[in-house]
């Protein structure tokens, strides 16, 4: 078995779920890797886009960010923010909405926080904040979260609840007037996670290779369903020169 990185097992098990089906909405570093990736491995029919206006990106190079120029290289439509987002809730494309985001927390219904750690009028930290977190969160037809994964990150509850997953479980994601989507999967450099149909309760769908089931418990601050869990392939040789080769040569990423 050729040897791996955690980042190049996690942005994998990212690009393993995007299809030829999906419009990716990514923002910067490994979420726009995980679409590229999926692009040259996968889902070659998939369609990328970004909140700074670029439809279908064709990618030659690994930008930088959302608002490198290289972002709109050969793009189907070069529009602003709001041509973006309103693409995004536009379901006569035939096709599905994946987002990809990042935070600083979730909780075991997937909400997110991405905006502060501790009171939010004197926090211990300050982030960012929504961006279009919030609206991607919101309306995508599914979201995929990146973690690094750690007890701090996953909490019994938010400091701060900046993007929405399946807030308290159940229906009250759909009741609270949410018609679509919710979080599908979390990838960590430990394993994927996955949420409950019913319950939309988080558990531990898929571990790497050469981690223990323990440690991912221990590094998570809610208790959490390990008997479904299965391992999860290692990537592969094509995988790998993809990833190493056509998305990312300089290592900016990974």
């Amino acid at each position: 078995m050729e040897k791996y990185t955690s980042k190049e097992m996690m942005t994998i098990a990212a690009a393993r779920r995007i299809t030829n089906s999906d419009i990716v909405f990514c923002g910067t570093g490994i979420s726009m890797l995980a679409a590229m990736a999926a692009k040259h491995i996968n889902a070659k029919k998939s369609v990328i886009m970004f909140e700074t206006g670029a439809i279908g990106s064709s990618l030659e190079d690994l930008p930088l960010a959302v608002g490198d120029s290289r972002v709109m290289y050969n793009a189907d439509v070069f529009g602003t923010l709001a041509d973006s987002f309103a693409f995004m809730q536009n379901k006569f494309t035939g096709k599905n909405v994946v987002g990809i985001l990042g935070a600083a927390q979730i909780d075991k219904y997937g909400n997110l926080n991405s905006t502060v750690i501790g009171d939010y009028f004197n926090p211990t930290a300050r982030f960012a904040g929504s961006g279009g977190g919030c609206d991607v969160a919101s309306f995508a037809d599914r979201v995929i979260v990146f973690m690094k994964h750690e007890k701090r990150r996953f909490v019994k509850k938010l400091d701060y609840l900046t993007s929405p997953g399946w807030l308290n479980g159940d229906n009250s994601r759909s009741e609270t007037g949410i018609a679509t989507g919710g979080v599908a999967a979390v990838i960590t450099d430990m394993g994927v996670l996955e949420f409950d149909k019913q319950s939309k309760r988080m558990y531990l769908k898929g571990y790497y290779p050469n981690i223990e089931q323990k440690a991912i418990v221990d590094n998570i601050g809610f208790e959490i369903d390990v008997s479904k869990a299965s391992l999860i392939e290692p990537p592969c040789k094509e995988e790998l020169f993809a990833l190493r080769n056509k998305c990312d040569p300089q290592r900016l990423i990974l």
